[in-house]
């Protein structure tokens, strides 16, 4: 019960996290940008529709025992948070720190990615192998690679009256945000489609970038200005890091997804549209 989060034409659950966050050979991958609340192809399934259901907290054997996860861990209040934070309303947003906080990220796109298939044989199996794998993706990403900064930037619900929700219930919308450098000779992300294999990166501060991926909210947490507010404040981490433009995909046919990002100054970014005909998709570009 949360939003789309990938293409709908996603195949198996195992090719998503792996082919939409990582750049091959420099290009970055377009099929994982969702739907409107979600980010990753049709990017952003988000308030498409308008229904509000109740949210199903994650179904797995709480019997089992993980190292590093705690299923009933407490959301920390935000006095005992000491970073970068944006609040609105009931929410706040701010990077994931807690191991749980990065599992329901994944939850939540795991969610996403089965939306339109409630149905089908194993999907609450699939759902489990999905989150596992895109949490253990999630913090390989975070922690850095070929130069990369990554992080996965979440929407939380405030504590009432200093009463704690437990992070699964607390945790309702996530995005990744990564800060990357233009191939020599680049403009824009991917421009170079037959980069060599070992082509250098122009690692200055004029080639730095941010690029957004995998945004996806709640169904029950539609149209509260979720994925509005997290862009935001995506916006503003990646200028604080140096990135002076941020780069998105989206579907074409996402029209919700397209408002919400001209609503924040995103502009298609004509010159890349022939490379991306096949994908259906548009590249979206927005100064910090």
């Amino acid at each position: 019960m949360f939003s789309k989060l990938a293409l709908s034409s996603q195949p198996a659950f195992c090719t998503y996290y792996s082919t939409c966050t990582e750049p091959c050979r420099g290009r970055t991958r377009p099929d994982m940008i969702c739907r409107m609340e979600m980010q990753a192809t049709p990017s952003l399934g988000v308030e498409e529709e308008g229904v509000t259901r109740r949210t199903q907290s994650p179904c797995f054997d709480t019997r089992i025992e993980r190292s590093d996860l705690q299923f009933t861990k407490m959301q920390q209040l935000e006095t005992e948070i000491n970073q970068e934070s944006r609040s609105f309303g009931v929410f706040v947003a701010r990077e994931a720190e807690l191991n749980e906080e990065y599992w329901t990220a994944a939850w939540l796109r795991a969610e996403s990615h089965w939306e339109d298939r409630p149905n089908e044989r194993y999907a609450e199996s699939y759902k489990r192998k999905f989150a596992d794998q895109e949490y253990n993706a999630l913090k390989r990403r975070c922690r850095g690679y070929q130069g990369q900064q990554s992080s996965c930037i979440i929407a939380v619900k405030k504590e009432a009256n200093n009463v704690k929700h437990t992070i699964l219930k607390s945790v309702v919308g996530t995005l990744d945000l990564s800060i990357r450098y233009l191939l020599q000779g680049e403009s824009f992300p991917g421009e170079r489609v037959q980069a060599p294999l070992f082509c250098s990166i122009e690692r200055k501060e004029a080639s730095r970038y941010g690029y957004v991926a995998n945004l996806c909210v709640a169904k029950s947490a539609r149209r509260k200005g979720i994925a509005l507010n997290m862009l935001k404040f995506a916006i503003e981490s990646a200028k604080s890091k140096g990135a002076e433009m941020i780069f998105v995909h989206v579907h074409k046919k996402n029209t919700p997804a397209r408002k919400l990002y001209q609503r924040l100054g995103f502009e298609i970014v004509e010159v890349a549209n022939k490379q991306l005909v096949e994908e259906q998709m548009y590249l979206l570009s927005c100064k910090t």
